[in-house]
């Protein structure tokens, strides 16, 4: 069965960066895409940002583009999320996500995606 382990959340301030980290264990699939989603107490999960199988697509939400960057090393089976110049409003757990929906063009859907991790909770304060 395929696990997701997340990693590298933690508590920042306004401003900083953090890199967080998702493996995929258990012998997934060929050709599934990877995402990150978000969500805040009370508030709906919401789509951060996605990789394809080939890492060659990303997709990204409107609110982060040209300040995280998803990167995945396939060999590792991991994907990397670089976080930078982070806002208050960004506090949340993020969840890694697997789907095999986004094999060329990664899926932003979180019903799309087949397994996800335990989340991990980043918090920036202002």
């Amino acid at each position: 069965q395929v696990q997701l382990v997340e990693s590298g959340g933690g508590l920042v301030q306004a401003g900083d960066s953090l890199r967080l980290s998702c493996a995929a264990t258990g012998r997934p699939s060929m050709g599934y895409a990877m995402g990150w989603f978000r969500q805040a107490p009370g508030t709906e999960r919401e789509f951060v940002a996605a990789i394809s199988w080939s890492g060659g697509n990303t997709a990204y939400a409107d609110s982060v583009k040209g300040r995280f960057t998803l990167s995945r090393e396939r060999y590792k089976n991991t994907v990397y999320l670089q976080m930078n110049s982070l806002k208050p409003e960004e506090t949340a757990v993020y969840y890694c996500g697997l789907s095999y929906s986004g094999q060329i063009l990664p899926t932003t859907k979180s019903y799309e995606y087949n397994s996800w991790g335990q989340g991990t909770q980043v918090t920036v304060s202002s």
